[in-house]
C-alpha cells in the first residue's frame, strides 16, 4: 500500500511537471511569435515609409501617373498636404508647423481644403540647406528636452513656461489625461540668447509672482498663436469669424451671437485645428478645456474680435447681393379732361348747307353765372357797411 501511494504521488508530480513544462513552452512560443510579429510589422512599416518617400504618390494598381522628373509635381498642380509633406521630407505635423510659420505657402483648393502649389514645393526644395534648414525650424521639444536645451532644470523650465516666457506651438493629451506642451527649439534658443539672466541665479520677482499666483499662461498664449495661424490661411469673412468663435464656450457664443442661424453657420465653419479631438471622451474633455478661453480679459477680447469679424462678414454678404430695386411709386393719374369735339355749324350765306369745323364747345362752368354776377353787389354792400362803421 505504501508503495502504491508513493507511485501515485510520483505520477501526480510527473503530470504536474509535464503540465507546467507544456504551459512554459506555450508561453515561450507565444512570446516568440509576438516578437516575430513585431519585427515583421516594424520592417513592413519601415519599408512602407521608404517606398512612400521614393515612389510617386499615390502608387499602386489602377493609378496612371508618370514618375516626376526631379520635382515630384507637375507645373501648376495643387498638391494635397499629405503628399506635399512627403515631397518636402517632412511629417504631416511638421508641415503643419511650417505652414503656420509661413515657411510653406498654401492656397485654397477644392471644397475649401488647403493645397500646396507645385511651384511652392520647388521653391522650398531649391532653397539652400534643404531639408536640414526647414527641419531645424519645425523641430519641437518637450519639457525635459527643452530644459536641456536651455541648460536649466525641468522645474525652472516649467516655471518660465507657466509665466509665459515662451509660447507653446502644439500640445497633446497623454494617457494620464495630462496636457503635454511642445515648444519650438529655435524659439527656445532665441530666448536663451535674449534673456540669459532668467536662466541663472534666483528667479526674478516678476516671474516668481506670476508662478505663485498659480497662473498658467500657456493655454492662453497657445490659443492666441493658433488663432492667428489659422486666420492667416483664410480669406472668407464668415470662415474668419468662425475661427474667432471657436475659442468661446457655448454660453459666451450665445450672448455674443443671439441669432441662432448665424451661430449654426459659425459652427458649420468651425476649423478642425480648433476642434476638440481625442481617443476617449476624457481626452476630448481635456482638449476642449484648453481650446476654450477662460480668463475674463481674454473672453472680452475674443468677443470684441468676433463682433468685428461678424460686421465684416455681414457687410461683405450685403455687398455681394444684387442691389434691391425699390418698388415703383404709384403714378399720379391726372384728371381726364374730355377732348373737345368739333361741332358742325351752319354758315349763313349762299353756302348755308356747307358745314365746317368750328371751335370746341365751351366747358360748363363750375359756378353758375348768377352767383358770379351777385358777387360784386355783395362785396360793395360789405364795403359800404365797413365804410359806414369806420366813419
Amino acid at each position: 500500500m505504501r508503495q502504491c501511494g508513493v507511485r501515485v504521488r510520483d505520477e501526480r508530480g510527473q503530470a504536474m511537471a509535464e503540465q507546467a513544462g507544456y504551459e512554459q513552452t506555450v508561453y515561450e512560443q507565444a512570446v516568440y511569435e509576438q516578437a516575430v510579429y513585431e519585427r515583421a510589422g516594424s520592417r513592413a512599416r519601415t519599408s512602407r515609409a521608404a517606398r512612400a518617400r521614393t515612389a510617386p504618390w499615390p502608387s499602386g494598381p489602377g493609378v496612371r501617373r508618370p514618375r516626376p522628373s526631379g520635382d515630384g509635381a507637375r507645373p501648376g498642380e495643387l498638391v494635397p498636404l499629405a503628399r506635399a509633406a512627403v515631397e518636402l521630407g517632412l511629417r504631416p505635423r511638421e508641415l503643419e508647423i511650417a505652414v503656420g510659420l509661413g515657411a510653406v505657402r498654401t492656397v485654397s483648393g477644392p471644397q475649401g481644403r488647403r493645397r500646396v502649389p507645385a511651384a511652392e514645393i520647388r521653391r522650398v526644395r531649391s532653397g539652400a540647406g534643404h531639408p536640414e534648414v526647414l527641419l531645424a525650424r519645425v523641430r519641437v521639444v518637450g519639457t525635459l528636452e527643452g530644459a536641456r536645451l536651455l541648460g536649466v532644470g525641468a522645474a525652472r523650465f516649467a516655471r518660465l513656461a507657466r509665466a509665459g516666457c515662451f509660447v507653446p506651438v502644439r500640445f497633446h493629451v497623454n494617457r494620464y489625461r495630462a496636457v503635454v506642451w511642445l515648444y519650438r527649439a529655435e524659439e527656445l534658443e532665441e530666448f536663451a540668447a535674449r534673456e540669459p539672466e532668467l536662466l541663472q541665479g534666483r528667479t526674478p520677482p516678476g516671474v516668481r509672482a506670476l508662478t505663485e499666483q498659480a497662473a498658467d499662461w500657456r493655454p492662453r498664449l497657445w490659443r492666441e498663436r493658433r488663432v492667428q495661424e489659422v486666420l492667416a490661411g483664410l480669406d472668407d469673412p464668415w470662415a474668419r469669424a468662425a475661427v474667432r468663435a471657436a475659442v468661446l464656450t457655448g454660453e459666451e457664443l450665445a450672448e455674443a451671437v443671439p441669432d441662432p442661424g448665424e451661430r449654426a453657420r459659425l459652427e458649420a465653419l468651425r476649423p478642425a485645428e480648433l476642434t476638440a479631438k481625442g481617443s476617449s471622451e476624457a481626452a476630448r474633455a481635456v482638449t476642449a478645456g484648453v481650446l476654450a478661453a477662460d480668463h475674463p480679459d481674454e473672453v472680452l477680447r475674443c468677443r470684441l474680435g468676433l463682433s468685428l469679424a461678424l460686421e465684416e462678414a455681414r457687410a461683405d454678404e450685403r455687398a455681394g447681393l444684387p442691389a434691391a430695386v425699390p418698388p415703383p411709386l404709384p403714378a399720379r393719374v391726372p384728371a381726364r379732361v374730355p377732348a373737345p369735339v368739333p361741332v358742325p355749324v351752319r354758315l349763313p350765306g349762299p353756302d348755308a348747307d356747307a358745314t365746317a369745323a368750328a371751335s370746341p364747345a365751351p366747358l360748363p362752368l363750375p359756378v353758375p353765372m348768377e352767383q358770379i354776377r351777385e358777387r360784386p353787389r355783395m362785396l360793395s354792400w360789405f364795403g359800404r357797411r365797413s365804410g359806414e362803421g369806420a366813419c
